[in-house]
């Protein structure tokens, strides 16, 4: 029995796969997909069709990374990812005022699920202080947590 050959997915293929996975931003699609681009042009013409039905869309990228990722990391981290992801505008802003709101809770479970209990000397205070202005909390909300 003969095989047939494996046919190439189309860009829009590829596009709706990747989609499918996880919600992309446009400019995430355009990176991950400039390089099966076979004529110019093409790959926007095919991200402004998938815009357009309503398949990229960068609200609900941000609700998205807001939900995965903000049980575990401070607000700075969460619109560094947006930023990398290429989002901008009003419903970032938006999303990270309400994260703002809510630091001090997630710092102290982050915190809480760490450590657990307050440091002994100097070096496990600094120690959790790294941990938690690593993970994107603001300065003032790990002085808070970290006595």
């Amino acid at each position: 029995m003969m095989r047939r050959p494996a046919l190439e997915p189309t860009l829009k293929g590829r596009a709706l796969r990747l989609l499918s996975q996880r919600e992309h931003s446009r400019l995430e699609l355009e990176r991950k997909l400039a390089a099966h681009e076979s004529e110019p042009g093409q790959l926007t013409r095919v991200l402004d069709e998938l815009q357009a039905r309503g398949f990229i869309s960068d609200e609900r990228v941000v609700e998205s990374v807001i939900h995965r990722r903000a049980a575990k990391i401070g607000t700075a981290r969460v619109k560094q990812e947006l930023q990398a992801k290429g989002l901008t505008g009003e419903a970032v802003a938006d999303a990270l005022d309400q994260l703002r709101c809510t630091e001090l809770e997630r710092a102290r479970e982050v915190w809480a699920r760490k450590f657990g209990e307050p440091a002994a000397d100097p070096q496990n205070k600094a120690r959790q202080i790294r941990f938690l202005m690593s993970r994107g909390f603001a300065a003032e909300v790990v002085r808070k947590i970290v006595p």
